[in-house]
């Protein structure tokens, strides 16, 4: 379980794979405060720490997972959005995020906003996921408020500090992102709307 507020970038270094899963290696300033079984949200994906050196780490995602984020689309030198897992009794600062990503959405428009941004952000509205305008939605692991909400898309703000100290930075119009989307209203909607 995440917040979905970033503690570090990290930086992938190495990228092999095996079989079908892929293994990242990842050089972070949290690298020296994991341990070997522990959960990290890598852009919001839940990944379990595998091996630990003096500063990196390394992770392996699994075919299932590569097909439904952006991991697949990784590359060495990349920067990604890392998130340790919340200690029960201390501030959720954030919202509830699982690091289940539910799934992926392309940038369609960025907005400088003279001291913000705004970036908007479209989806396929088949897999059934929406969002509200001011509910709660996680982009690349990061804990935002929707703007605006329409089907198949919405806009997030961006104040400097979540600029600066995440991958946002980095986006421009294309860059793909991992979405989760609010788990309250995940449940809501399967209970309104049946099996």
């Amino acid at each position: 379980m995440f917040t979905g507020i970033i503690e570090d970038l990290g930086q992938i270094t190495e990228i092999t794979q095996e079989r079908e899963n892929v293994h990242f290696t990842v050089k972070s300033r949290l690298t020296s405060s994991l341990k070997i079984d522990q959960s990290v949200a890598h852009n919001g994906v839940c990944l379990t720490v595998v091996e630990k050196q003096s500063d990196t780490y390394r992770v392996t995602a699994i075919e299932e997972t590569l097909q439904k984020t952006n991991l697949a689309t990784l590359k060495v030198g990349d920067v990604v959005n890392l998130e340790r897992a919340m200690v029960l009794g201390a501030r959720l600062d954030g919202h509830i995020v699982q690091g289940h990503v539910d799934q992926t959405a392309k940038c369609t428009d960025i907005i400088d906003a003279s001291g913000s941004w705004r970036y908007t952000f479209g989806y396929d509205p088949d897999l059934g996921n929406v969002t509200i305008e001011k509910g709660s939605i996680t982009i690349n692991g990061v804990s935002l408020t929707v703007v605006d909400s329409f089907e198949g898309g919405f806009s997030v703000a961006i104040i400097p500090y979540t600029y600066e100290h995440t991958g946002f930075k980095n986006f421009e119009i294309g860059t793909m992102v991992n979405l989760e989307f609010d788990v309250i209203g995940k449940y809501v909607k399967r209970i309104t709307q049946g099996y």
